[in-house]
């Protein structure tokens, strides 16, 4: 199906200026801020209520030498929150331990199980992050094992309740390890403190954090740390993902290193990735790298399958899709329901099923909120939660089939336009600036991500050279105007070009490295003919 363009208020025809103007970007603090970003600048952001009331407790439990557990969750930024906290009151001399919950078997955030294992243990003070500001029972339930509790989260609660602590450090401004070191960096020294930034890093930009004031600052700082890293778990997972020190990107961390710190927590237990994180042999850091690549070339493959047996599932005339398999793992069903989202632009629910109970993850489109579609048949559910754009839930197996269909009749009752596929374009660039100079400029506005996305821009009448498919079919090669161009995931458009065609294109611009030799490269997004 055909995209549909559609291009940003023209602001100047100045490129740059364009860029900025479309972020909100006007004064010359902005710029200032922006392009050099410090996190010195939002210390007010840094000084959570509740802080002093944690600090307080932690150096009581340093001085009583009480042993301490950092209670984390299975996704990277609750990993890499552990990791900061561990690290940090490890260097005080802690008697510190991790615990990572099971996707499966405890689910998200505290749990009896967990509580009952870090009781069994010896524990006395548990410090969560990146979870427990919804936790009322389950803080109520480790006051009765006599367990002191210190949340961290950055969650948006439930309601005004909260739950029963020894101190409540919240906010959310930034995402879970960013809340962790915000309590940790001033009881350690400043040199740490700036290194435990390169896990900071990792987190904001795994969780979408947008990459705008203060998480623009925590991540620009934290990939200077990052690239210089002398952590050995890190150095052992850059390697051997195929990655370079020195290199790292925003692009780097989001789909290379998160995937595979993800990974992990989906199919097995994300212990194994606060390991990584956490362990000083190199040999060990060595066989968890390689254990943690496996494991997300394994999801990748499963995503790949459910995907071609989602598809086979969809009828285009539904307005909401609902899926579901028994071969389905858990940890990949909300990646297959975000996949089919992105492609059908309808939301979409994929569901795996057990034989009691079954798991849903829930994608949607902007414009409709997801969580509140399905709260309406929450008497058909044993538990859910999420936003606007995604949800989750677990429900009795045999009440899909009534769920999916008070859902797809709810739908019908709905006004949804058929969005069709869009790309949104930040500014037509006229062919003269197609230069490696265009592209320094553009690279100052990085890293980016969630609220700083990459520029797609467009550039109309350029003639097509030297069409080709590479990559088993997959891709389309081209010369655009004698600039090198590729299209992935494209190949299939190359029936609908002909040599010396004039088209009108949108892109990435990029610089392209290969033997030594950087080129000019059109990275397109979609190609037309010029009307």
């Amino acid at each position: 199906m055909p995209k549909l363009w559609n291009f940003l208020p023209e602001h100047s025809k100045i490129l740059k200026s364009q860029l900025l103007f479309s972020r909100g970007i006007k004064t010359s603090a902005d710029k200032q801020r922006f392009f050099h970003p410090k996190i010195s600048d939002y210390e007010n952001l840094l000084k959570i209520p509740g802080q002093s009331q944690a600090k307080k407790r932690i150096v009581q439990a340093l001085e009583k030498k009480e042993t301490i557990f950092v209670y984390g969750d299975y996704d990277v930024d609750g990993v890499t929150a552990s990791a900061v906290v561990y690290h940090g009151l490890k260097s005080l001399g802690a008697l510190i331990l991790p615990y990572i919950p099971h996707r499966e078997k405890e689910g998200y955030g505290l749990s009896k199980i967990g509580l009952d294992e870090i009781k069994r243990q010896g524990g006395q003070l548990i410090i969560t992050v990146d979870h427990g500001i919804v936790a009322l029972e389950q803080a109520l339930y480790a006051k009765e094992l006599g367990l002191d509790l210190i949340i961290t989260d950055h969650h948006t609660p439930l309601d005004k309740d909260r739950p029963e602590a020894v101190a409540i450090v919240h906010s959310i401004a930034m995402c879970g390890a960013a809340v962790a070191w915000s309590l940790v960096k001033d009881l350690i020294d400043d040199k740490l403190s700036h290194q435990l930034l390169q896990f900071v890093a990792l987190g904001t930009i795994a969780d979408m954090i947008p990459l705008t004031g203060l998480g623009r600052a925590l991540v620009v700082e934290g990939l200077d740390e990052l690239n210089t890293t002398t952590n050995v778990g890190l150095r052992a997972l850059i390697q051997e993902s195929g990655l370079t020190r020195g290199t790292l990107g925003a692009f780097e961390i989001g789909f290379v290193l998160a995937p595979r710190l993800n990974a992990i927590g989906r199919l097995e237990h994300a212990i194994d990735a606060l390991r990584l994180l956490c362990t000083t042999s190199l040999l060990k850091a060595t066989q968890l790298a390689h254990l943690l690549c496996d494991i997300n070339s394994l999801r990748q493959r499963l995503t790949a399958t459910a995907y071609e047996e989602a598809r086979l599932q969809i009828t285009m005339a539904d307005k909401i899709h609902v899926l579901s398999s028994k071969s389905w793992q858990p940890g990949i069903i909300g990646l297959v329901a975000a996949k089919v989202c992105e492609d059908s632009r309808k939301p979409t629910i994929a569901i795996s099923m057990g034989e009691e109970f079954s798991k849903g993850s829930a994608r949607s489109i902007d414009g409709i909120n997801i969580t509140e579609s399905i709260r309406q048949f929450s008497s058909l559910l044993i538990a859910f939660g999420g936003h606007a754009g995604a949800a989750g839930f677990t429900i009795e197996t045999e009440k899909i089939a009534k769920f999916k269909k008070s859902l797809q009749d709810h739908f019908l009752t709905l006004q949804i336009a058929d969005l069709g596929p869009s790309l949104t374009i930040e500014a037509k660039v006229d062919k003269k600036e197609l230069t490696k100079e265009t592209v320094f400029m553009l690279q100052a506005f990085e890293p980016f991500g969630n609220g700083n996305n990459r520029p797609v821009l467009a550039t109309m009448n350029l003639q097509a050279s030297d069409i080709r498919t590479v990559g088993e079919g997959k891709h389309l090669k081209l010369k655009l105007d004698g600039i090198d161009a590729i299209g992935f995931g494209m190949g299939e458009q190359i029936k609908d070009l002909q040599e010396g065609q004039v088209v009108d294109v949108a892109y990435y611009m990029e610089i392209n490295s290969f033997n030594g030799r950087e080129s000019l490269q059109l990275k397109l997004k979609d190609i037309k003919a010029t009307i």
